[in-house]
């Protein structure tokens, strides 16, 4: 007869039977986000998709229009411990908004399943704890956060300065990719849009009454090409043209740009976004316009890293056979940005990375099938477990939880200096 397993491992198998037990439904759910596409701060659909999902697992409660009006909250509260244990929080986050013209092209209908299916898959674990198994040392609580508008906006930060973390001790999700990787560097980014005011003139009769808005948008391009010389390797300007006049034989009187501006840290931004309003405003100097420069409302931070976490999730993760990139040009080369990086730096959470089955980019027509199709599945659910199970280890374990905070506490001040 063989051994029984170790209580830990028996609550680990319960996530995992848990996860797969919900599988059908973890599926439709994430089906119906990826067929209807919706913008960022215009998820109404997938909104309610979830909220009613938690809603009919039962034992949730379910917070809709959550600080905004396409976040929503559920909790779960394991019964038991009265007053006698501190409580503790971790949280799940879902993603639900998609891109334009091209649907669900970073997966985010993938982001909202692994979070509902980590969420399911540990509280079953801990209903199974707390029936003796293993009881947890402090009163565990779950929750999973709805945040909008990741692609353009920063749903997260607004839920920030609205509250809605408050109370949580760490929060987890996970990206699609194209690999399983525990962290990619994510930078600061800074949107800005510049307007440049002219005055319109026959652009043959009388050009010189003109004032030309498109002259001032080309050398505002040109400057911060130039710029790129003296710019640090890892800092990205990139950015359009939107609006460049209306006709040929109109000396434009008005005309648009949208920048990105990124670096791998906010005080490197801070440096960048110096140097590239020096353009804009040098721009509208020489050609005689007058300039208006908006930066969008949020900053999205780098991302944190906190070491055990990492470690958790890495050997969570191996145990049901992800296999980890070594790729040192990949690990260290700077992806995208995401609001999760301001996260970062309010509590600790974890971010990595998961191969769907398929090699194709992110942000491109390819990814939205493989986003879709059911091959995702299998790795998606399995990230979903490696999640919850690392929770699991931080709920059981109280002294991982403060190794991780006291992790955060460094890293803060790591950044800060």
């Amino acid at each position: 007869m063989s051994e029984r397993p170790e209580p830990l491992l028996e609550l680990k198998q319960q996530v995992s039977c848990s996860i797969d037990g919900a599988a059908d439904r973890l599926h439709r759910l994430s089906r119906d986000i990826w067929s209807r596409p919706e913008l960022a701060y215009r998820e109404t659909e997938a909104h309610e998709r979830l909220a009613a999902f938690f809603s009919e697992e039962g034992g949730w409660t379910v917070e809709r229009r959550f600080k905004l009006d396409t976040a929503f909250r559920a909790r779960w509260r394991s019964g038991g411990g009265g007053e006698r244990r501190a409580a503790v929080t971790v949280g799940f986050l879902c993603e639900y908004d998609a891109l334009p013209g091209i649907g669900h092209a970073c997966g985010h209908n993938l982001i909202a399943e692994v979070g509902a299916a980590a969420a399911v898959g540990l509280r079953a674990a801990l209903e199974d704890a707390a029936r003796g198994s293993l009881p947890p040392p402090v009163t565990p609580l779950v929750t999973v956060l709805g945040t909008p508008a990741e692609e353009e906006g920063g749903g997260k930060i607004d839920l920030l300065k609205e509250g809605a973390f408050e109370g949580l001790d760490v929060v987890f999700m996970a990206h699609p990719s194209q690999e399983d990787a525990l962290f990619l560097p994510c930078v600061a980014v800074h949107d800005v849009i510049i307007k440049y005011h002219g005055k319109a003139s026959h652009a043959s009769a009388y050009p010189w009454e003109g004032v030309n808005a498109l002259d001032a948008a080309v050398l505002c391009y040109s400057s911060l090409s130039a710029l790129r010389q003296q710019m640090k390797p890892d800092w990205r300007v990139h950015g359009i043209i939107k609006h460049g006049g209306e006709k040929p034989n109109i000396i434009p009187a008005f005309t648009q740009l949208e920048y990105y501006l990124r670096a791998p840290c906010r005080a490197e931004l801070s440096v960048l976004k110096e140097k590239a309003e020096g353009c804009f405003r040098a721009a509208a100097v020489a050609t005689g316009c007058t300039v208006e420069i908006e930066f969008a409302k949020n900053e999205y931070a780098n991302m944190l890293r906190f070491g055990t976490l990492e470690e958790l999730y890495r050997r969570n993760g191996e145990c049901l056979g992800m296999e980890f990139t070594t790729d040192e040009d990949l690990l260290k080369n700077q992806s995208g940005s995401t609001d999760f990086g301001n996260v970062t730096f309010e509590l600790p959470g974890i971010h990595p990375f998961f191969y769907i089955g398929s090699k194709a980019l992110n942000h491109t027509e390819e990814y939205t099938a493989a986003a879709g199709d059911d091959a995702a599945q299998f790795f998606t659910l399995r990230t979903a477990k490696a999640l919850a199970m690392t929770a699991l280890d931080l709920l059981l374990r109280p002294e991982l939880l403060q190794k991780v905070k006291q992790e955060f506490s460094q890293a803060k001040l790591a950044e800060e200096k």
